[in-house]
C-alpha cells in the first residue's frame, strides 16, 4: 500500500467489519487539490526532459502521492463522512494545496514551504489516527517522525544537499510499507472502497494528460490544421490508456481485493506500488504530449520523445507487475505492447511530433483491439 497502513493497539476491536463502502463527496472534493499537484509535477517534467529532471520530479511525486494514499487509507479504515472527519480531511487538503504552490519552485525558493507542508500533512494524518487509539507502529509514524522531518530539513538546505535529503526521504517512504508488512497485515480494509479510490486517482493523472493535450493549442491565437490533428491523435492515445486500465484491469483489481486471503498485500503491492507506476507513466506521457501538441510539425526533442513513449511503456509494463501480484499470471500481451512501444521510440525520432503521436496511438488502439478479440474468442469457446 502506500505507505500508510497502521498497527493500532485496539485494531481488532475498534475497526468496522469490511463491507460495501463507496467514495464520499468529501473525498472527491479532497482530490481536486491533488489535480493541481499532478499538474505542477507534469510542469516540472515539461521544463526539464532530461534524466536529472525526471529524477527531481520523481522525488517530489513520491511524498505528494504518499500524502494522498495516507489520506485514502484513513478514509478507508475510519468513518470520515461527518463534520469532524471532513474538517480533518480538508485540513490535509490545505497542506496539499501548499505542496502544489511550492512545487514549481520546490528546488528553489519554495523548498521550505514544500517540506513544511508535507510535515504538517503527516502530523495531521498521525493525529487523526491516534485520536483515541493508542500507539502507531508503522508507516504513519515513520512519515511523521522520520521522512517528514527529512523533507523539512531538505527545505532548509540548498542545492545537492536538498536533493540528497529529499531523495533519502523518498526512498524511506517507498521502503517502509515493505518493511512494515507484518504490521500492515493487522489492518482490515473495506475491499470495495480502495480500488475505486486508486482508480479515481489515476483518472486525475489522465485528466492532466487531457489538459496537456489541449492547453498548448488553446493558448495560441490561430488554430492550424496540424495542431487540430495533433489534438485528435493525442486524445486517441489518452483514450487508449484509459481503455487499457478501465476496460478490464479495474474489475480485476476489485476482484483481487475482495477475494484475496491477504488483502493487505494487494493494497500494498498492487494498489499503492502498482498505481505509483501507473501514475508516473501517465505524468511522463502528459509532459511528452505537451511538447508534441505545441510543435506538431517538427520532430520531438529526444527527452520529450522518451517521456512520451517511455511513459506509455511504463504504464503498460506495470500491468505485468500487478497481474503477477494479484493472480501469479503474466500479462504477456501488455508486456509485449510495452516492448513494442520502446522499440518504436528510436524509429519515431526522425518523424514529426504528429507522426510519432500517430504511431503511439496506433499501438494503443491495436493493443485494445487485440485484447477485445481475445476476450470475445474466449467467451465464444465457453459457450
Amino acid at each position: 500500500m502506500s505507505g500508510d497502513g497502521v498497527e493500532l493497539a485496539d485494531t481488532e476491536s475498534d475497526q468496522e467489519e469490511p463491507g460495501e463502502k463507496r467514495v464520499s463527496y468529501a473525498e472527491a472534493f479532497f482530490d481536486l487539490v491533488w489535480v493541481l499537484c499532478i499538474t505542477q509535477i507534469s510542469g516540472l517534467l515539461h521544463l526539464d526532459h532530461g534524466w536529472a529532471g525526471v529524477g527531481r520530479a520523481l522525488i517530489v511525486l513520491i511524498p505528494v502521492y504518499w500524502c494522498w494514499v495516507g489520506s485514502t487509507v484513513l478514509a478507508n479504515t475510519r468513518e470520515i463522512d461527518h463534520p469532524l472527519g471532513r474538517v480533518g480531511l480538508f485540513s490535509i487538503a490545505l497542506c496539499g494545496l501548499f505542496l502544489a504552490l511550492a512545487l514549481p519552485q520546490a528546488y528553489g525558493s519554495r523548498g521550505l514551504l514544500f517540506g513544511a507542508a508535507y510535515l504538517a500533512a503527516r502530523w495531521l494524518l498521525l493525529g487523526q489516527i491516534l485520536w483515541g487509539r493508542g500507539v502507531v507502529i508503522g508507516p504513519m509514524g515513520v512519515g511523521a517522525l522520520v521522512t517528514g522531518p527529512l523533507l523539512l530539513a531538505g527545505g532548509l538546505a540548498h542545492g545537492d544537499a536538498r536533493i540528497a535529503l529529499w531523495g533519502l526521504a523518498a526512498v524511506l517512504d517507498l521502503l517502509t510499507p515493505a518493511l512494515a508488512r507484518r504490521q500492515l497485515m493487522a489492518v482490515r480494509f473495506h475491499p470495495t472502497h480502495l480500488p475505486e479510490r486508486f482508480a479515481l486517482f489515476l483518472l486525475i493523472a489522465l485528466g492532466e494528460a487531457i489538459v496537456s493535450i489541449g492547453a498548448p493549442v488553446a493558448a495560441g491565437r490561430t488554430l492550424h490544421v496540424d495542431e487540430t490533428l495533433a489534438v485528435a491523435v493525442a486524445f486517441v492515445a489518452a483514450c487508449g490508456l484509459w481503455w487499457v486500465y478501465f476496460n478490464y484491469a479495474a474489475d480485476a483489481m476489485r476482484h483481487a481485493m475482495a477475494t484475496s486471503r491477504l488483502p493487505g498485500d494487494i493494497v500494498r503491492q498492487v494498489l499503492s506500488y502498482g498505481h505509483l507506476m501507473f501514475v508516473s507513466g501517465v505524468i511522463a506521457f502528459a509532459a511528452g504530449v505537451t511538447a508534441a501538441a505545441t510543435h506538431p510539425s517538427v520532430p520531438l526533442p529526444a527527452g520529450a520523445l522518451a517521456l512520451l513513449f517511455g511513459g506509455c511503456a511504463l504504464f503498460l509494463a506495470a500491468f505485468g507487475y500487478t497481474r503477477w501480484r494479484m493472480f501469479r499470471l503474466m500479462a504477456w500481451t501488455r508486456l509485449a505492447a510495452a516492448v513494442a512501444t520502446l522499440a518504436a521510440l528510436p524509429l519515431c525520432a526522425p518523424l514529426s511530433a504528429l507522426g510519432a503521436l500517430s504511431v503511439l496511438a496506433g499501438l494503443l488502439v491495436a493493443l485494445n483491439l487485440w485484447e477485445y478479440v481475445r476476450v470475445q474468442r474466449s467467451a465464444n469457446h465457453e459457450l
